[in-house]
């Protein structure tokens, strides 16, 4: 048996190994960071001030924004922080982290997405029966039925990825945590868990 060691951090890859470029990239991933989260953060206000805009396509509107700046603030900041300072590291409890949310909120606007499908096919397939199928009640069971499914859906691949042995390199061949580059480097059969990630 073969002397083996538990990796308790993950190295990313880099954008580049250049500091001026490093810099670069931390000023491009701010102002584009930013610019996100003021446009999202705009939506969700003008939702939540104007009575007018009270109706369930801008409720699941408001709701899209803020999975956005949520998903956008999984990976973006740490990207930005090893890029200040250097870095290439990440805890292994970051990585399980980046890995669970990131799932999460790509999974919750897929979900949100169809609901919104469903709310403009009422809309223009069911006109006069509008305002009765999408109720307040049913567009809170969607958004809810939203991030249900996706923390069930974001246990279920974190869960069968960590449980992997991570014992030989912790080079990360992606700029944040992903399941298929972290398969690559467990040192345990992932054949199936490929399947259940497919």
């Amino acid at each position: 048996m073969s002397n083996q060691s538990t990796v308790t951090e993950f190295l990313l890859l880099r954008f580049s190994d250049v500091r001026e470029l490093q810099i670069l990239h931390f000023v491009v991933f701010l102002v584009i960071y930013l610019a996100a989260l003021m446009g999202n953060l705009l939506i969700i206000t003008a939702v939540a001030s104007d009575h007018h805009l009270h109706s369930p396509m801008y409720f699941f509107l408001g709701n899209l924004s803020f999975l956005d700046v949520c998903y956008i603030s999984v990976t973006v900041p740490k990207s930005m922080v090893n890029s200040l300072t250097n870095t290439r590291l990440i805890s292994f409890s970051g990585c399980v982290s980046q890995v669970y949310f990131g799932i999460f909120f790509a999974f919750s606007e897929l979900v949100l997405l169809a609901a919104m499908a469903y709310d403009r096919y009422v809309a223009i397939c069911h006109p006069l029966r509008y305002r009765v199928i999408m109720t307040r009640g049913a567009c809170a069971q969607m958004a809810a039925g939203s991030w249900i499914s996706s923390c069930i859906y974001s246990l279920l691949h974190t869960g069968n990825t960590f449980l992997l042995p991570f014992c030989g390199s912790n080079v990360v061949d992606q700029f944040f945590c992903d399941i298929p580059e972290l398969l690559k480097i467990s040192c345990a059969d992932t054949s199936a868990n490929e399947i259940v990630d497919i």
